[in-house]
């Protein structure tokens, strides 16, 4: 009964049950059909456990979400997860610590593995790039040119990962940067990147930060920030944010406004995550920053995200002992479904470039 139910919906989708095609689904086990009930939890869960497989995970994950059959279905852990999201505040400070230990310190040498040099683990801008190194460093270049970076200008960096755009802000536009990050295994990894550059990496949540900077960005952070503080961030941007000067917030976004992220996604890779709606973040923002401009470039992440996968798994057979065979199967899922997810458009990246009070003559995009 289950299974004839999932190979019917999957059919909707041009997607076979052990079908001879690169995308069709592939059981193992029969069990994995009671997964499925469980939705995007089971799914992502009983692929981990090595009960189906798919030779083109991507383009399968692609087929189902374009489709929308996804969202098809009465799950009571999603609508819980919805009311928990809206009655409690799960990214204050003691909470926004367990995702930096639970992904962020993994590892520095997996993850320099997967990435490219300047460490960047997020999205890339691909308009003129023939490979992730020239994504990312064109991404970086965009973020300082959008940001119009002057040398000895003072910017404030929330969320710096492992010191990329630091150190090539820096180098690269002679600004000083202060940086701040709460993975303790990034901000030692930043600290030596950066050293003998104008740039203090300091070991604190986004919220304890003071004084007046020229610029402000935060590039991959807003993601950890959540529901109940985009307000409390906005006022802190404009309280650090020269007057008369910009900020710009790259972040993943959501189509829908939400107060929770996927089930699979929380548990195993970002707990505590929360991408924003358009109308979340410009209205939690409308009584402290103007919008001078948004760029919408949700297509790269598709790119970045199968580059990460690509490297990844040609760089297994050194981590494989360390991780195991089941963190194999939980990362490559990771990767190949949240490829899926822009490539159908149902996530989207924005650069969105924030002024206080209004920039005097007005923003001439950039890109």
């Amino acid at each position: 009964m289950v299974k004839n139910i999932f190979k019917h919906i999957l059919a909707k989708v041009d997607v076979h049950i052990n079908g001879s095609r690169a995308w069709d689904l592939k059981i193992n086990d029969e069990k994995a059909y009671w997964h499925f009930l469980k939705g995007s939890l089971g799914l992502g869960e009983s692929y981990m456990k090595g009960l189906w497989d798919c030779d083109k995970l991507d383009e399968m994950i692609y087929r189902i979400v374009k489709s929308k059959v996804d969202s098809q279905t009465f799950r009571i852990d999603v609508i819980l997860g919805k009311i928990i999201g809206r009655l409690f505040n799960l990214q204050t400070k003691r909470l926004s610590q367990k995702v930096a230990k639970v992904h962020y310190d993994i590892g520095n040498d997996f993850y320099a593995s997967m990435l490219d040099p300047y460490m960047q683990y997020t999205c890339g801008y691909w308009a003129n790039a023939q490979n992730l190194n020239q994504a990312q460093e064109h991404k970086l270049d965009l973020i300082c040119r959008k940001l119009m970076l002057q040398p000895n200008e003072k910017v404030l960096e929330l969320g710096c990962g492992w010191g990329g755009f630091a150190k090539f802000a820096a180098e690269q536009y002679g600004c000083h940067v202060t940086s701040v990050n709460i993975s303790r295994e990034q901000v030692a990894y930043a600290r030596n990147l950066c050293k003998h550059l104008p740039v203090k990496i300091i070991h604190s949540d986004y919220r304890d930060i003071k004084g007046t900077f020229d610029k402000i960005v935060s590039v991959g952070m807003l993601e950890h920030v959540g529901y109940k503080n985009y307000r409390s961030f906005s006022m802190q941007v404009q309280n650090c944010l020269k007057k008369g000067s910009i900020a710009l917030i790259h972040t993943i976004g959501s189509n829908l406004s939400t107060v929770t992220t996927d089930p699979w996604i929380d548990k195993y890779i970002f707990p505590g995550s929360k991408c924003p709606s358009l109308r979340q973040l410009l209205g939690a923002s409308e009584e402290y920053l103007i919008v001078e401009d948004i760029h919408n470039l949700s297509v790269d992440y598709d790119y970045t995200l199968m580059a990460w996968y690509e490297n990844f798994n040609k760089s297994w057979p050194r981590f494989e002992k360390k991780y195991g065979h089941r963190f194999y199967r939980m990362w490559k899922y990771y990767l190949l479904l949240c490829a899926a997810v822009f490539r159908a458009r149902k996530t989207q990246l924005w650069q969105i470039i924030f002024s206080h009070n209004g920039l005097e003559g007005g923003y001439r995009s950039i890109r």
